[in-house]
């Protein structure tokens, strides 16, 4: 165990931890909503430092981020816990459970790394934000090390927390759930104005970012509320992708996966707002390449995994020349 960061003593023995929103208060013994961050004689100790539950390489794009370093393979490491409750959780057996772990502190992950010949780690899989400690000094050495980090996260952390890891992550994939208050009450425990808080943050700190939303049949599949919250992503920045993933049956939600044409149509109206949306989880031809949206030109080509940037040349499009911001 490791001595927990961000958290300080209420009385007695108890203790409240400041990482996230929730601000747990936590008896001795006990652990927070997240189950990973327990009180010992009043002192807060995160139980997953260095101990991981999946260790993988991965393209870029699975994280998803189809603009950051396209075509490229990148060291993928989870561990377990989570700081949110939805009920179709994707990654629930690590998330929700406690699944088998390994011992791996950061200068070997690094080492790994480097053995592999890939160009960063994500931190990913289940909720990095509740291995706080490990990933901040993981990050911290795979960047002095060249090597870029990045974060696939459910974006619910505090700003003093955030600030920190700013300064070691390159890249973000947040999951905005949804654009309602009371479905991100009920469903995920969170609340979305910190998520908006957080993304406007990361946005304006020049962090490169991209956006999740699971399309969830009856839940947040409102062209109404897609609108809102493609308004609103446009209205920080129109240039960040936006992911529109089908959900699939997992965990306690057994509705049937989202129909194609479901994800179809919110494409369609977010495309009138941003100008780079895809469509994920799906086999569908649609949402799937990145075109010029100036001029439509073909720049990334898609099938699978299988990535050919065929339209971009120094930051430009090869047939318009608008500048595009992908870091290539």
């Amino acid at each position: 165990m490791r001595e927990a960061l961000f958290y300080e003593e209420i009385g007695g023995s108890k203790v409240r931890c400041n990482l996230c929103p929730h601000h747990c208060e936590i008896e001795e013994g006990q652990c927070g909503l997240c189950r990973v961050r327990v009180n010992k004689g009043g002192v807060l100790y995160t139980l997953t430092y260095g101990t991981l539950s999946s260790i993988s390489n991965d393209p870029i794009e699975k994280k998803p981020l189809y603009h950051f370093h396209p075509g490229t393979m990148i060291l993928s490491v989870g561990s377990w816990g989570c700081n949110m409750t939805c009920p179709w959780c994707q990654n629930w057996e690590i998330a929700h459970e406690k699944p088998q772990v390994q011992r791996v502190n950061p200068d070997r992950l690094i080492d790994l790394t480097l053995d592999r010949e890939l160009e960063g780690i994500a931190y990913t899989y289940n909720e990095p934000i509740v291995s706080f400690e490990f990933v901040l000094d993981t990050s911290r050495m795979a960047s002095s090390d060249g090597l870029y980090n990045v974060m696939v996260t459910n974006g619910y952390i505090e700003e003093a927390p955030l600030k920190l890891l700013l300064q070691t992550i390159q890249a973000m994939n947040i999951d905005l759930k949804g654009f309602n208050p009371k479905f991100y009450q009920k469903r995920t425990s969170g609340d979305l104005e910190t998520i908006k808080k957080n993304i406007k943050t990361i946005s304006d700190e020049g962090l490169h970012l991209e956006l999740t939303t699971l399309i969830i049949p009856g839940e947040n599949d409102s062209p109404t509320e897609m609108e809102e919250e493609a308004a609103w992503i446009a209205s920080i920045n129109d240039e960040i992708p936006l992911h529109l993933s089908k959900y699939h049956p997992a965990y306690k939600f057994n509705k049937p996966p989202t129909p194609d044409q479901t994800l179809l149509d919110l494409y369609a109206v977010a495309k009138k707002h941003l100008k780079y949306v895809y469509i994920g989880n799906a086999n569908l031809s649609e949402g799937r390449d990145t075109h010029c949206p100036s001029c439509g030109n073909l720049l990334i080509k898609r099938n699978g995994y299988h990535i050919e940037v065929v339209g971009i040349q120094d930051k430009k499009c090869t047939k318009c020349q608008a500048e595009i911001k992908i870091k290539i």
